[in-house]
């Protein structure tokens, strides 16, 4: 984060930081997913199937998105094809060099063939992986960027993705809370968009404190299951009043 947006927020925090706790103490929150990413395209081809629309879930190695790699697979088979004739030459100029017909040269040659042609299989291989791409985490679609039929190029966005098992909490906080917040402490979440109050707990404190605003970074998780929350949601976090 920016040091304007601390010192913005040291601005907000000062009456806290340097008042007396009161019998709870709020602090804006927002709901972030764990995990989240944009899938891309590793190739350029055209989508042939894409299985999943805006917000539904999905499992982990479910397939997402396949795009039509015909041409890829006739090249795979054509560099099969000339392994395999690699292969065979390899095999008769061995049994010729044993008759010394050949230098052992030409067998080295052979050998050198038959390599660059089972590279040459290989990274077909890798390629044609490529045509499709499965769920990296259980989750569910935010947002769809590509359609089927569409011909994307290599990089292009096809859908954003998020997993929301289990949601983080960021906060930002004053930094003499530090000497009382812990790990585990729990505290609870009011969140604005449903006007409810939900249980989390802190998982870590930030590694390094503002020296413009005085604060740092919380992270925290909401504990249980709450199919309604979603990432993006905000609200108040509230913290018992501590001795200091």
């Amino acid at each position: 984060m920016g040091k304007a947006w601390f010192l913005l927020v040291g601005l907000a925090l000062a009456p806290i930081l340097h008042a007396e706790p009161a019998a709870e103490t709020e602090i804006r929150a927002q709901l972030t997913a764990r995990n989240a990413t944009t899938l891309s395209a590793e190739l350029a081809a055209v989508i042939k199937e894409l299985t999943v629309r805006d917000g539904e879930r999905f499992k982990k190695g479910q397939l997402l998105v396949a795009f039509d790699c015909s041409i890829q697979q006739a090249q795979l088979e054509k560099a099969r094809a000339t392994a395999q004739g690699a292969a065979k030459t390899y095999e008769v100029d061995q049994r010729l060099a044993k008759l010394e017909s050949i230098s052992v040269l030409e067998v080295e040659v052979a050998a050198a063939k038959l390599g660059e042609a089972k590279a040459d299989v290989a990274l077909t291989q890798a390629g044609l992986e490529k045509c499709k791409i499965a769920a990296p985490f259980d989750g569910r679609v935010a947002e769809l960027k590509a359609q089927r039929h569409q011909h994307l190029k290599v990089g292009d966005p096809i859908m954003d993705v998020l997993d929301d098992g289990q949601l983080e909490v960021k906060l930002i906080v004053p930094s003499p809370w530090l000497r009382w917040l812990k790990a585990g402490q729990a505290f609870s979440v009011h969140i604005d968009e449903l006007d409810r109050d939900f249980p989390a707990e802190v998982v870590t404190l930030g590694a390094r404190i503002d020296p413009v605003s005085q604060t740092v970074a919380i992270l925290g998780r909401i504990t249980g299951k709450h199919a309604e929350l979603l990432a993006g949601m905000s609200g108040r976090a509230a913290f018992p009043s501590q001795s200091h």
